[in-house]
C-alpha cells in the first residue's frame, strides 16, 4: 500500500524551496526567487505556509536601508523532506 505524500511538500514551488534549503541550510529570499523563477508574491505565500508548518524559519532584518529576508530549514523540515523522498521512492520502486 502506498503512503500518502505530504500535501505541503507536494506543491512544486514549496518542494523547490525546501530542496534548496536542504542543500544550503540558509539563504536569502532573492536566491530563492532567482532559483525558482517564481514571483515574489507567490514565494512569500509559500514561505508563510512552510513556516506555519514548522518546516522553515524566516528571519527578517535590514541590510542598510533594504529589507533582508533569510530562510533556513528546521529539523522538522529536514525530516519531512526525507520522508517525502522515501515515499516518492516507494512509488517509483514498489515492493522495495
Amino acid at each position: 500500500m502506498f503512503k500518502d505524500l505530504d500535501p505541503l511538500l507536494h506543491s512544486q514551488l514549496r518542494l523547490a524551496i525546501v530542496s534548496l534549503l536542504v542543500s544550503v541550510e540558509e539563504t536569502e529570499f532573492s536566491f530563492i526567487k532567482e532559483q525558482t523563477n517564481a514571483t515574489a508574491g507567490n514565494i512569500s505565500v509559500q514561505l508563510d505556509k512552510l513556516q506555519e508548518a514548522g518546516y522553515i524559519k524566516i528571519e527578517k532584518t535590514f541590510k542598510g536601508k533594504y529589507p533582508l529576508t533569510k530562510c533556513s530549514i528546521t529539523k522538522k523540515g529536514i525530516k519531512a523532506f526525507e520522508d517525502y523522498v522515501k515515499t516518492i521512492q516507494q512509488y517509483i520502486q514498489p515492493g522495495k
